[in-house]
C-alpha cells in the first residue's frame, strides 16, 4: 500500500513542481554554482582574468593586513549595530502610533513609506546635500543666526558613518513600520480588552505581550534589515565614495574596486569569500534554533 502511496505523492501537483523547476535550477547554477566558483577562485592569483595559478591563503592573508579592508569590517559593524536598533525602534514606536486608528492613517502611512520607494543613489544624493555644510542644513541654520552651529558628518572622518546612517534610516524605516503594523494588526483585540480590564499599562501590554506575540514578524525584519547592511554599497558611492579618505569604506565596496577597478580578481574573490562567510556564522546558528531546536525539544 505504502508502495503505491509514494508514485501519487510524488505527482501529486505535478503543475506546481515542474513550474518551479527554472527557479531551482536558477538557484543550483547561478547562486551554488557561482558561490563554488567564486570560493575556488579566490585561492587563485587572479588579475585581470580568472587562471588557475593556486597561491593557498595569500589572498586571505593580504587582505586581513590591508588596513582598508580592517577599516570596511569595522564601519559595517558600526553601521549594523546602530542600523539593526535604531530601525526597529523607530519603525516599531511608527507603528505602535498608527495602530491607535489616528485620523488621516492612510496619509501618514504614506508620506512615511514613501522614502523606500526611491534608490540608494537618489537618497544619496538628496542626503548629500542636505547634510553639505555650505547649503545644506548647517548654512541653513546659521543663516537663521546661530554662526557657531556644525553639522558636516559627511566630511568628518570620526562621524561619516553617522551621515550614512540617518540616509539610510530615513529611506528604510517607513518600511520596518509597515511590517512591524502588519504584525500589530494581526493581533486579536480579545487580547487589548483583556489587559485593559486587568489594569496592565500599555507599555507593559507592549513589552511583555505583543512584542513576544510578535516573534516572527521581529526575525523577518531582522533577517530583512540584515541583508541590506551586508550589501551597503550605493548609498555610499552616492554620499561618500568611501571617504573622506577611506573612513566611510565598506565591505561591498571595497570588493567592486578590487574586481572590477583594479583588476585584482582574486583579492575580490577573497574578500567576498569573507562577507560570504561572515553571513553564514550568523545563519548557521540561527537557523539551527529556528527549524533544528523545534525538532529536537
Amino acid at each position: 500500500m505504502s508502495q503505491v502511496q509514494r508514485p501519487t505523492q510524488l505527482f501529486r501537483n505535478l503543475s506546481s513542481k515542474i513550474a518551479a523547476l527554472p527557479m531551482i535550477f536558477t538557484a543550483l547554477v547561478v547562486f551554488v554554482g557561482g558561490t563554488l566558483w567564486t570560493v575556488f577562485y579566490s585561492f587563485t592569483n587572479s588579475k585581470l582574468l580568472p587562471r588557475e595559478k593556486f597561491v593557498g591563503f595569500d589572498q586571505y592573508e593580504r587582505l586581513w593586513s590591508t588596513s582598508r579592508w580592517v577599516i570596511s569590517i569595522e564601519n559595517l559593524m558600526l553601521y549594523g549595530v546602530f542600523s539593526l536598533i535604531f530601525s526597529l525602534v523607530i519603525g516599531f514606536c511608527l507603528a505602535a502610533l498608527l495602530d491607535q486608528k489616528i485620523r488621516f492613517e492612510d496619509t501618514f502611512r504614506t508620506i512615511l513609506l514613501y522614502p523606500f520607494a526611491l534608490s540608494f543613489i537618489v537618497t544619496g544624493l538628496v542626503w548629500q546635500w542636505l547634510l553639505n555644510p555650505q547649503f545644506g542644513v548647517q548654512a541653513i541654520v546659521r543663516g537663521w543666526g546661530w554662526e557657531s552651529f556644525t553639522f558636516d558628518p559627511l566630511y568628518n572622518p570620526d562621524i561619516v558613518m553617522f551621515g550614512l546612517l540617518i540616509a539610510g534610516l530615513w529611506q528604510g524605516t517607513g518600511f520596518i513600520m509597515c511590517l512591524m503594523l502588519a504584525g500589530l494588526r494581526g493581533i486579536d483585540e480579545d487580547i487589548w480588552k483583556a489587559a485593559r480590564v486587568d489594569g496592565i499599562p500599555m507599555w507593559k501590554t507592549y513589552l511583555f505581550i505583543i512584542i513576544p506575540m510578535m516573534r516572527p514578524v521581529f526575525i523577518t525584519t531582522l533577517v530583512i534589515i540584515a541583508s541590506g547592511i551586508v550589501k551597503l554599497y550605493d548609498l555610499v558611492v552616492a554620499q561618500t565614495s568611501g571617504g573622506p579618505g577611506n573612513a566611510s569604506e565598506v565591505p561591498a565596496k571595497y570588493v567592486y574596486d578590487y574586481m572590477f577597478q583594479a583588476q585584482n580578481l582574486g583579492q575580490g574573490f577573497a574578500a567576498s569569500t569573507m562577507m560570504l562567510l561572515t553571513v553564514l556564522i550568523v545563519l548557521i546558528p540561527w537557523a539551527y534554533l529556528e527549524f533544528g531546536g523545534k525538532k529536537h525539544g
